[in-house]
């Protein structure tokens, strides 16, 4: 959830403005009034056209830890399901599991649960509080099975071997999803697949803003190009969508 960066693209070649193209302005007796002023107005307009797409394009905002409090409420296990969600990636005991973007570890405290003290959970994220979010309730909770990792916004830095990485409520913080989604397929194992839950964007329930909303198309889009296939799409969610990813056999 604090994956900013995120929501989780593409960049346009820089060109600078060069005054001298600017369009003159005169009248018949040379510079009409204001002239100076509409030189100066063609040539910002120039430079604004040319700056890369990089760097106009704001970046996801990432979600605030001291609003850690709006993921908890009473009901979200109902909506949220959680059972079924790690069911629908064959997550079980002994199973070995990221949760990426994992907040204050809603869904990092779940897993841990369900795989048990033979497998292991890593709760990754890329802001440090939220990483000392999760380690604090991991010791509240007890569980010596969930291992925290401070990632980068396109490197989350888990170990291979994964039987499961989970996106719940993030991908729209990812700054360069094709990026990460490429490094994530690297610590699969080959029957290993990447779970992305977003909210729909049909107006209803929590979640954050239609503008803040990713189209299902767009995440399978971006899976595609970091080499991974669609393997299912679960519609079991009220709110959300569930993607299952995989790296398609060689």
């Amino acid at each position: 959830m604090g994956r900013k960066n995120s929501s989780a693209c593409g960049h346009a070649s820089a060109r600078t403005a060069d005054p001298s193209a600017s369009i003159s302005v005169r009248t018949r007796r040379g510079w009409g009034p204001g002239a100076s002023e509409l030189m100066l107005a063609a040539i910002a307009l120039l430079v604004m056209t040319a700056t890369p797409l990089a760097q106009t394009k704001r970046p996801p905002r990432l979600f605030p830890a001291l609003d850690l409090g709006l993921l908890e409420s009473p009901d979200r296990e109902q909506w949220q399901k959680p059972d079924l969600i790690m069911d629908a990636l064959s997550i079980a005991d002994g199973s070995k599991v990221a949760d990426l973007g994992a907040g204050g570890g809603w869904f990092t405290i779940r897993l841990a649960r369900r795989v048990g003290p033979n497998g292991r959970v890593f709760a990754e994220d890329i802001q440090r509080s939220m990483i000392d979010a999760i380690q604090r309730r991991v010791a509240r909770e007890n569980l010596g099975n969930v291992i925290t990792i401070l990632g980068t916004v396109t490197d989350p830095g888990l170990p291979a071997g994964l039987d499961a990485v989970l996106i719940v409520d993030a991908y729209h913080e990812i700054e360069q999803p094709v990026t990460l989604l490429r490094n994530e397929a690297k610590t699969l194992k080959p029957t290993g697949s990447i779970g992305i839950v977003n909210f729909t964007k049909d107006g209803g329930g929590p979640g954050p803003s239609m503008e803040e909303r990713v189209d299902p198309e767009q995440v399978i889009a971006d899976a595609r190009a970091a080499g991974l296939e669609l393997r299912r799409r679960e519609n079991f969610l009220r709110y959300q969508y569930l993607l299952i990813f995989g790296v398609p056999p060689k």
